[in-house]
C-alpha cells in the first residue's frame, strides 16, 4: 500500500511540473529545435502557424508535439521531417511537406523508430516520399490524417502508411492518394484498420503481407492500380469494406494469395475487372458480399480448397464465377445470381433446379483470352445455352443446389 502511495505521488508531482513551450514568430521561443532542447518527458510544445525549415525534427522525449493553425513543417525535399524516437509521443495538428527521396533510407513525413504508444492524428501529410512510417511498434495510433502525394511511378514513391515488424496498431479514418500502396503490413498482427479511404493510389489501395490476427472493417478502396492484396496470412477479418473502379489487365477488388482461415463478410465488389481473385487459398468463408459491375465476380484458381462461398448478391458480372481448372474442392451454397433462368413451384425463395455458375464461355476465356472478341456474339450465347441443359466441359459439381430467387436484402 505504501508502495503504490508512492508511485501516485511521484505521477502526480511529475504531471503538476511539466510545462506549455509556446513557438511562433511573437514567442521567445521561435524554432522547434530549441523548444525541443527545452524540453523535458511529459511536457507540451504548441507550434503556432508559419513556415518552419528546420532540416530533420527529432523527437526523443515523452512529450506533446500540437499544432496550432497547421504550421507547415517543410522538409524542402532533403531531409526525414519528423523522426520519433520516445514512447508516449503525440504529434497533432501539422501540416508537414516535402520529404526527402531515396530508396536506401526510405525517408518520411514522419517515421517512428521502434516505439511504443505513439499518436499520429489530424495531420495533413503532403508530396511526401513515404507519409506515416512505423517501424517495429507497438500499441500506436493513426488517426485522422490526410495523406497526399503525386507519383506516377511506383518505383519513385512510397507508401501513404507503412507498418513493419508491428503489433496491435489502430490505423483509423484516414485518407490516403497518390502513393505506391495507400496502406502497407508487413509481419504486422493484432491490428486493425478501420474507416479509412484509399483511392488512386498507383499499385494497391491496401497491401498486407505476412501479417496474421489483423482485420480490417468499413474502408473505401477506390481506383487503386489493383485494388487490394492480402499475401501469405491467416486468421484476417474483412467486414464492410468497399472495393470499386479497380480496373486493368490484372487488376481486381481483392487479391488473396496463399491464405487460410480467414472472414470475408458483407462488403461491395463494384465495378472491377474482378472483384475477388483467389489464389492458394484454403478455409475463407465468403458470406454476404454484393458483386456487382465487374468483369468477373470471383476468380478463383484450382490451388484454392475448403473456400465457402454463400448467401451472396452476383448482379451484372460479365461473368459471375472462373476457375482454371476442373477439380471442384470449393461450395456455393443459397447464393442469389441474377443470371439464374429456374423456377420456384414450391414458393419457399430457393430455385428447385441447382444452378451452374461457371458458363462455358468463362471456360473458354480463360483458357484463351482473345476468346473475349466474341462476346455478346448469338454463336457464344448459343453454346452457353447449351452447356446449361447438357454440361460436357464446365465440372458437373461446380454448383449452387439452393439458388435464392430474390437478391439478398445486404
Amino acid at each position: 500500500m505504501k508502495k503504490l502511495i508512492c508511485i501516485l505521488f511521484l505521477l502526480l508531482f511529475s504531471i503538476s511540473n511539466a510545462k506549455t513551450i509556446e513557438v511562433g514568430s511573437k514567442f521567445p521561443v521561435k524554432k522547434i529545435k530549441q523548444a525541443l532542447q527545452l524540453a523535458v518527458d511529459g511536457d507540451t510544445i504548441i507550434v503556432n502557424g508559419g513556415v518552419y525549415k528546420e532540416g530533420n525534427i527529432l523527437i526523443n522525449k515523452k512529450i506533446i508535439f500540437l499544432g496550432k493553425n497547421f504550421p507547415i513543417i517543410d522538409g524542402q525535399r532533403k531531409f526525414e521531417v519528423i523522426s520519433v524516437n520516445a514512447d508516449n509521443v503525440v504529434i497533432k495538428g501539422f501540416k508537414i511537406i516535402n520529404s526527402g527521396y531515396a530508396s536506401l533510407d526510405d525517408p518520411c513525413g514522419i517515421k517512428v523508430y521502434d516505439k511504443s504508444f505513439v499518436k499520429i492524428e489530424n495531420n495533413i501529410l503532403d508530396n511526401n516520399f513515404f507519409g506515416i512510417y512505423l517501424q517495429n511498434s507497438r500499441n500506436c495510433l493513426i488517426k485522422n490524417n490526410k495523406i497526399l502525394a503525386y507519383g506516377k511511378q511506383e518505383q519513385l514513391i512510397g507508401n501513404g502508411i507503412h507498418c513493419w515488424k508491428s503489433d496491435n496498431l489502430q490505423i483509423i479514418a484516414n485518407k490516403i492518394s497518390g502513393h505506391r500502396d495507400g496502406i502497407y503490413f508487413e509481419f504486422v498482427t493484432q491490428s486493425i484498420i478501420w474507416r479509412n479511404i484509399s483511392n488512386k493510389n498507383i499499385r494497391y489501395g491496401l497491401h498486407f503481407m505476412f501479417s496474421n490476427d489483423d482485420a480490417y472493417i468499413t474502408n473505401v478502396f477506390k481506383n487503386n492500380g489493383a485494388g487490394v492484396a492480402v499475401m501469405f496470412t491467416k486468421n484476417v477479418k474483412m467486414y464492410n469494406n468497399y472495393f470499386e473502379e479497380n480496373w486493368g489487365d490484372s487488376a481486381y477488388g481483392l487479391l488473396l494469395k496463399e491464405i487460410a482461415d480467414s472472414y470475408i463478410f458483407n462488403n461491395k465488389f463494384a465495378r472491377n475487372t474482378s472483384g475477388i481473385y483467389m489464389e492458394g487459398t484454403s478455409r475463407i468463408k465468403v458470406e454476404k458480399n454484393v458483386f456487382e459491375s465487374n468483369g468477373w465476380g470471383m476468380k478463383i484458381q484450382a490451388s484454392c480448397m475448403d473456400n465457402e462461398i454463400v448467401n451472396n448478391n452476383y448482379l451484372k458480372n460479365t461473368f459471375d464465377i472462373s476457375t482454371n481448372g476442373s477439380l471442384v474442392l470449393n461450395t456455393f451454397n443459397s447464393n442469389y445470381w441474377d443470371k439464374y433462368e429456374g423456377y420456384d413451384l414450391d414458393k419457399n425463395g430457393v430455385g428447385d433446379v441447382p444452378y451452374h455458375p461457371l458458363s462455358l464461355f468463362a471456360v473458354l476465356t480463360e483458357k484463351t483470352p482473345s476468346a473475349m472478341l466474341l462476346y455478346r456474339s448469338f454463336m457464344i450465347t448459343l453454346l452457353d445455352k447449351s452447356e446449361k441443359v447438357l454440361p460436357s466441359i464446365t465440372p458437373d459439381n461446380f454448383i449452387d443446389k439452393t439458388p435464392l430467387m430474390k437478391s439478398l436484402p445486404l
